[in-house]
């Protein structure tokens, strides 16, 4: 009943016991979910908004590199775990190399020598270091000084490297995975929410749920084939 017009109005639909239990936990779970998420959501969301605007917005990165050549110990060259070692020491990181590449020898067939392929000598590269400050060191076989080079990031370059998980422990990226998952979660139950308890307009949201998928779609098709 109206008090204002004393017209009665329709009744609407209860939920079934059923239902009303997995909305209930479906709300409870979905705030746990989302105050899990929420730091990482911020900071994720915020680096996200300064990566696709650097270049319109022209956001200062404050980026300062230094390059340099240090003289290698014949004893570092003998392999790669050797060099992780001797680099560690010298460059006093307080962590092994984040990256290690080693690339072996190779022929270069667009080189020749005495009439034969000339030989690539093998290339280690190594990073050390984390989001604010990277320090790469770049190796070829038989040489006697290994380039290094020192990155140091401002405030902006930082949350980016944070964003991309640049120079991060497995421990970093494993602790994203989490918020994916719970972003992933976080989509699908509030949408099961929705539809819950708007049943009259179940036809309405699926609409919008439908649209906004062909538009996600079509602009990715877009670019892809662009």
């Amino acid at each position: 009943m109206n008090p204002s017009t004393g017209i009665a109005l329709p009744a609407r639909p209860a939920l079934s016991l059923r239902s009303a239990t997995v909305l209930l936990w479906l709300r409870k779970t979905h705030g746990w979910f989302g105050l899990w998420g929420a730091v990482l959501g911020l900071l994720f969301g915020t680096g996200g908004i300064w990566l696709n605007h650097r270049a319109v917005m022209k956001l200062p990165m404050a980026q300062e590199r230094i390059n340099a050549q240090v003289t290698v110990p014949e004893a570092a060259t003998r392999s790669p775990e050797d060099m992780a070692q001797w680099l560690r020491e010298t460059l006093q990181q307080q962590r092994g190399p984040n990256m290690r590449r080693v690339e072996p020898p190779r022929k270069l067939a667009w080189a020749l020598r005495d009439g034969a392929p000339a030989m690539q000598p093998a290339h280690w590269i190594f990073s050390f270091g984390g989001p604010d400050a990277v320090v790469q060191a770049d190796y070829w076989q038989g040489n006697r000084t290994v380039a290094v080079v020192t990155t140091r990031n401002g405030f902006a370059a930082t949350l980016a490297n944070l964003h991309k998980g640049v120079a991060m422990p497995p421990a970093w990226i494993l602790l994203v995975d989490t918020l994916a998952g719970s972003m992933i979660f976080l989509s699908l139950s509030g949408v099961a929410m929705w539809l819950l308890m708007h049943r009259r307009r179940a036809r309405t949201g699926l609409a919008i749920l439908g649209t906004s998928l062909l538009v996600t779609g079509g602009i990715i098709a877009w670019r892809v084939v662009a």
